[in-house]
């Protein structure tokens, strides 16, 4: 038995759910309206119902914070958001306001109602959430004039707006911050139901030919992220066009996501090793983040972000506070015997390298 401890993967970026230079012309696909977007319905039904009370009081919404790893379709709300409030939407993230005179010119220039999309909020500046208190909580910001002791302070008023905040990390947003949202929505991995629907969409917009049970087989394989849907439906159809009629059936989904190394259950190479990883080196677990960072040669940051949570949701792997533990369902679906089966000796698994 061999195991693949560093190296590139030729499909990271395929089973990615942040956004890679393959994404390009993903804007076409997003909706506009709450009826056009699948999924998410109860953050999706109690939107419709705060924008609506917001519109017929003629008042601003109150602020938003959306929650949940990427590629579920965050930005997507806040621009469904602006267009179903019938008012602008300025974007912006957390690293790119780097000082607040940066977060003053973007609040001042804001009209009545307007809102402030702010993607990876919780990466804001300390000294720029300071700003933001009084601007969601009062309306007001305070600006300094002038420098040493003939500084001077000034409160300056702002039109009602809206800010619509972002985060892959929720438990990295201060608590002030969290506190002055007044709409917290946490936005939870597809069903493949839903992706179905979402890729039938997608391939209706890009003139696609697509049966269900193609878009069945692509919709399993895609991590339960719109955005990883799309991308393999685009490489899908390129097999389809060049290996068979142009249509995407399940057989040729199948075949053209085996040449990508993404298994049936949406595993890629990256995936498979961190578990093989775990199961072969530490067995089975438990072992430190850290530690499994530098095994496979990914960020630590990564693998929280990108690939556990789609592992955990499937079951092969938990958290304890030691470390990462690979589950039974790991074992069985890597094909490796379970420690239980070996008479608890989990160091019978060889390893070839």
């Amino acid at each position: 038995m061999s195991i693949e401890i560093s190296g590139e993967n030729p499909t990271r970026n395929l089973t990615s759910s942040r956004l890679v230079p393959e994404d390009e012309g993903e804007l076409s696909l997003r909706p506009r309206t709450l009826n056009e977007y699948i999924g998410q319905k109860l953050a999706k039904d109690n939107l419709r119902i705060f924008i609506e009370a917001a519109r017929r009081r003629g008042e601003a919404l109150d602020h938003v914070l959306l929650h949940g790893p990427p590629g579920l379709g965050k930005t997507t709300l806040a621009e469904i958001i602006a267009n179903e409030m019938g008012v602008n939407i300025r974007k912006t993230s957390g690293p790119a306001i780097e000082k607040p005179r940066d977060l003053a010119a973007l609040l001042t220039n804001l009209n009545d109602n307007d809102i402030l999309f702010v993607d990876e909020i919780h990466r804001l500046n300390r000294s720029v959430e300071e700003i933001l208190y009084p601007a969601m909580e009062d309306g007001e910001i305070d600006i300094i004039i002038g420098q040493g002791p003939s500084a001077d302070s000034i409160r300056l008023p702002l039109k009602k707006f809206t800010l619509v905040g972002a985060t892959t990390r929720s438990g990295q947003i201060s608590a002030p911050l969290r506190d002055r949202f007044g709409v917290i929505l946490k936005l939870e991995l597809y069903t493949p139901e839903e992706l179905k629907l979402i890729i039938q969409r997608s391939a209706e917009l890009l003139n696609i030919g697509i049966d269900p049970s193609g878009a069945e087989e692509i919709a399993k394989r895609c991590r339960g992220t719109p955005r990883i849907a799309n991308r393999l439906l685009k490489r899908v159809r390129d097999f389809a066009e060049i290996l068979a009629d142009g249509v995407i059936t399940k057989a040729v989904a199948d075949d053209a996501l085996t040449r990508l190394e993404i298994d049936r259950l949406g595993l890629d190479n990256i995936d498979r090793r961190l578990l093989r990883s775990i199961i072969l080196q530490y067995g089975g677990g438990p072992v430190g983040l850290d530690t499994l960072a530098a095994t496979v040669n990914e960020e630590t940051v990564t693998i929280e972000d990108v690939y556990e949570p789609y592992l955990l949701q499937q079951g092969f792997l938990t958290r304890t506070p030691r470390g990462r533990c690979a589950t039974r369902m790991a074992y069985e679906h890597l094909g490796l015997p379970h420690p239980e089966e070996n008479g608890g000796n989990s160091g019978q698994l060889k390893m070839d390298f």
